[in-house]
């Protein structure tokens, strides 16, 4: 089984936010973790997948036109993409910069595509995803591995 982490990064906050949910995802045996920015995603990564866990750095408080781009391009997969695991994970600059917005735009797209949506576990913060301001810092980092964790357990639940 397969879970794609799926992110746009500028300056590499989100990348390095999407990196620490990888580490949760490969703490789940029977479960592999393809990670890739938005340049590097193929139709085939996310038809392949059983869970999509993406993210994305805050721009006007919604997802970057480059993560926005990528559901836009792939749309005629939705089919194929229907009860899959979904959720979300965002940065940004400022404490108050649209984390929260920008999560729930993914989440909009993932619905769109049928995809099951989680949020983070009640361990963690229990809400849209993980997020934080500038790059991960430990407690950030904790809970992005439990979210990874969380969706690979009900991926291994529903699909395995």
């Amino acid at each position: 089984m397969q879970i794609l982490v799926l992110y746009y990064s500028r300056t590499g906050n989100t990348q390095k936010l999407a990196a620490e949910i990888a580490k949760g995802v490969e703490q789940v045996d029977g479960v592999t973790c393809v990670l890739r920015s938005v340049e590097n995603v193929t139709k085939d990564d996310m038809v392949d997948s059983e869970g999509i866990i993406a993210g994305s750095p805050v721009y006007f408080g919604t997802m970057a036109g480059e993560l926005k781009e990528l559901f836009d391009k792939y749309v005629g997969i939705r089919k194929k993409m229907e009860n899959k695991i979904g959720a979300a994970f965002a940065t940004s600059a400022d404490p108050s910069g649209g984390k929260e917005t920008t999560m729930i735009s993914i989440i909009q797209a993932l619905l769109i595509y049928g995809m099951i949506i989680v949020g983070d576990p009640i361990s963690a913060t229990g809400h849209y995803g993980v997020a934080c301001t500038g790059a991960p810092d430990k407690k950030t980092a904790d809970n992005a591995a439990k979210l990874g964790k969380r969706v690979a357990s009900l991926v291994k639940q529903l699909h395995g």
